[in-house]
């Protein structure tokens, strides 16, 4: 067994999240346990248990940051006001399926079955990832309102098409199904033209 390292509270739950995420994205999500992630950590085997009560806990803790990460580019973008509307919506839709490529196991995580299908996903995590679809809804609304989406459909229903061209996007991609790295900006721009269906206002 491995020493205990003296870890604050917060700092070894963050420590835990940070390994694993780093875990799963070289091996992937079968690979992570938490014997191995205390090992890794430099923990006693029980210590991991004092933060999450099982693996489910741990996964779900890692999707949220994950979302946290998302949600917080995807406002760096949006609210670049010297940007015409425009290009903030080119550029969300290029660092949306950007992440999605350069983290496919996370991405895995955070939108796949493990958590979603089998209602595994936790409280804090449905916490985090709801209000995401909420900003995505938000945006929506605004590119609505300056005639770069069109304004005849609901945005909701908008806003999950839009997701969702998105999501079949890094799909695509991750699952290399038609599709490879080279090809992401061109898929990027190509998804922008088929959105952006009317000149918008530059406000």
């Amino acid at each position: 067994m491995t020493a205990s390292q003296p870890y604050h509270h917060g700092e070894l739950r963050n420590a835990l999240i940070g390994a694993a995420t780093q875990i799963i994205e070289q091996d992937g999500i079968d690979a992570l346990s938490i014997r191995k992630l205390a090992v890794q950590v430099g923990v006693s085997r029980t210590a991991p248990y004092h933060h999450f009560k099982d693996k489910n806990a741990l996964l779900s803790a890692i999707a949220e940051e994950g979302f946290k990460t998302w949600q917080t580019s995807a406002k760096n973008i949006f609210e670049q006001q010297e940007l015409a509307l425009t290009e903030r919506f080119r550029l969300f839709i290029h660092d949306y399926v950007g992440y999605a490529s350069a983290h496919p196991e996370l991405y895995d995580l955070m939108f796949g079955r493990i958590l979603w299908g089998k209602n595994n996903a936790t409280e804090p995590l449905k916490a985090v990832a709801y209000p995401c679809f909420q900003y995505q809804l938000e945006m929506t609304r605004t590119w609505q309102k300056h005639g770069l989406l069109p304004s005849g459909p609901d945005a909701l229903r908008l806003a999950q098409v839009t997701w969702s061209t998105l999501h079949g996007i890094a799909r695509l991609l991750i699952d290399g199904i038609f599709a490879d790295a080279s090809h992401i900006g061109e898929m990027c721009d190509c998804a922008a033209e088929v959105l952006m269906q009317r000149t918008p206002e530059q406000s």
